[in-house]
This record gives structure tokens, C-alpha cells and sequence, in this order.
């Protein structure tokens, strides 16, 4: 038996993680003088209005104690653990998964421990760990769950959408000469992960209904036939823009047909960097650039 762990930045709903039994490890933002653990505790609207205000909120990578107690307590029920992670370019968290689950193995050498770049981040990183436990109930091995997740997290196309690129920048996801981009009032870039899972900027676009034309477009030309059967399921993920995150839901269904889409406020420890009003739209396709 094994057990799928992944961590808070994947944005997976709280429901979701209770009714499959997954395990999840914190990650952390700080308010202030405020640490909060993954989305506990945080109202999105609160959050984001805090931001708009000028408040600069940090966020922090996993914690190895935590880590290892989580990880601890799986290993002491006799399973082997599947850790599913974070992009590793915007996170240090793997690392510290990492080394976690080498010092524990020195301790359980029956048990085996994984971990996982999914590449992703937030839903790119749920839907992919949704597959995971899809791929689990069905019998299939860890083995055989790693190798589709190594197969596929390369298309997992991520599309982002900022109100004001200097979150991203201040927090180092970003370059100062990528940032600059943003500077234009109205103007809203638009970043993807590109095939070194670096967060990169493809453009900019001006007003809501072109950013919707935008994302629908780019989805069109990257969902083929031979990956419209792989998308069963399109993640949203929005800092506190509920009625976008529905137009652009809207968009893609009548574009698409009938397919599940996972709406979702941007937690904060990843809405740091993205800020409030972002859109990040996550799906399977040809290639992320």
C-alpha cells in the first residue's frame, strides 16, 4: 500500500483531500507578524483587499519537522509514501521532502518513499495529483502512477493573467526585465511556465473580454483530439476575481462542451506572488509554450 502526499500549494479542495484520504503538508504564509498554514485561517477577500492596500505579505517553503511528522505517521501504518510536489524551480519545498524521506528510509528500510516534481503549480499540481489517486483506486502500482505523471507533467499547461506583475518580481519569480512589462496602466501580462517550469512572459493584453478571447484561444490551439481526452478536468484558479474566473468557466464550456472545471481562489502563499485579480487557467495540452 502507499500513500499520496502532496503539499497545500497544489490548491486542492479541503473536501476533496478528506473524502481521499490524502495527507497534505503545510505551506505558510507570513501577515505580518502572522504565520498562517496553507489557506487556514486566511478569508481570500480579506487577503487580497490587504495586498491591494499595499500590504506585502511573504510566503514560506514546508517546514522539515512537519514534513517528517506527516511522513512519519504514514510510514508507522506499514505504507509506502508517493509525494507529489511543487514545481521545484518556484519552490524549495521538494528539497526539503527530499531530504526528509532519505533520513527516513535510513529508518523504515522496508518501506520506499518517492518524491515527485509534478512541474506544476496550484491546480496544474491538483489535477495532476487528482489523476494520481484516480490511477490509485484503480489498482495501479506506484511505479505505474510515476511513470504517467514523469509521461504528462510537461503538458501541463499553465496561463497566467496579472493585474500587476510586481508581486511576481518582488518575490524573485520573475526578472526585473520580465516585470517591466507591467508597468503600463491597463496593461495586464500574461506569464506561462515554459519548458524549464520557469514562470516567463509571453505578452500582454488589455481589458477582460480579450483576456477571455486570449486564454480560450491559446487553449484551442494546444487542446488537439488526441489530448481533449486527457482534459477531464480544467483548473481556474483566481486572487479573489470571482466573477472572471466564471466568465472565463462559461467561455470554456461553450467551447469545449460539458467538461468538469475546478474553481478556486489562488491560496495565499502562492497568491504572494501572483496578487489579487490574477487568473491562472491549468490544462493538458500539446506543449506548455
Amino acid at each position: 500500500m502507499y500513500q499520496i502526499i502532496t503539499d497545500t500549494d497544489s490548491d486542492l479542495a479541503k473536501e476533496y483531500v478528506i473524502e481521499k484520504g490524502l495527507v497534505q503538508v503545510p505551506q505558510y504564509t507570513l501577515i505580518g507578524d502572522v504565520t498562517y498554514e496553507g489557506a487556514e485561517g486566511v478569508d481570500p477577500a480579506d487577503f487580497y483587499d490587504q495586498m491591494r492596500g499595499g500590504v506585502e505579505p511573504k510566503s514560506q517553503a514546508i517546514n522539515p519537522s512537519v514534513c517528517e511528522d506527516k511522513f512519519r505517521a504514514v510510514l508507522e501504518q506499514g505504507k509506502d509514501i508517493l509525494y507529489l510536489s511543487f514545481a521545484a524551480t518556484l519552490s524549495g519545498s521538494i528539497n526539503t521532502a527530499e531530504m526528509v524521506g532519505k533520513e527516513l528510509m535510513e529508518e523504515f528500510p522496508d518501506r520506499v518513499i518517492k518524491v515527485v516534481d509534478t512541474c506544476s503549480a496550484s491546480l496544474g499540481e491538483a489535477i495532476i495529483v487528482m489523476k494520481a489517486v484516480d490511477m490509485q483506486e484503480e489498482g495501479k502500482s506506484m511505479d505505474e502512477v510515476i511513470k504517467w505523471v514523469e509521461d504528462n507533467r510537461k503538458h501541463m499547461c499553465h496561463l497566467l493573467v496579472v493585474d500587476d506583475i510586481k508581486h511576481l518580481q518582488r518575490g524573485g519569480r520573475v526578472s526585473k526585465g520580465t516585470a517591466f512589462v507591467g508597468s503600463v496602466l491597463g496593461i495586464r501580462p500574461v506569464l506561462i511556465i515554459n519548458n524549464e517550469d520557469k514562470l516567463v512572459s509571453t505578452g500582454t493584453v488589455r481589458g477582460k473580454k480579450k483576456v477571455i478571447r486570449y486564454i480560450v484561444d491559446t487553449m484551442k490551439s494546444k487542446i488537439t483530439d488526441e489530448w481533449k481526452a486527457v482534459n477531464t478536468r480544467i483548473g481556474i484558479a483566481h486572487g479573489n476575481a470571482d466573477e472572471d474566473a466564471n466568465e472565463l468557466a462559461a467561455a470554456i464550456k461553450e467551447e469545449f462542451g460539458d467538461v468538469e472545471i475546478i474553481i478556486t481562489n489562488i491560496n495565499p502563499s502562492i497568491g504572494v506572488h501572483s496578487g489579487p485579480g490574477a487568473l491562472l487557467i491549468t490544462y493538458f495540452g500539446t506543449s506548455r509554450e
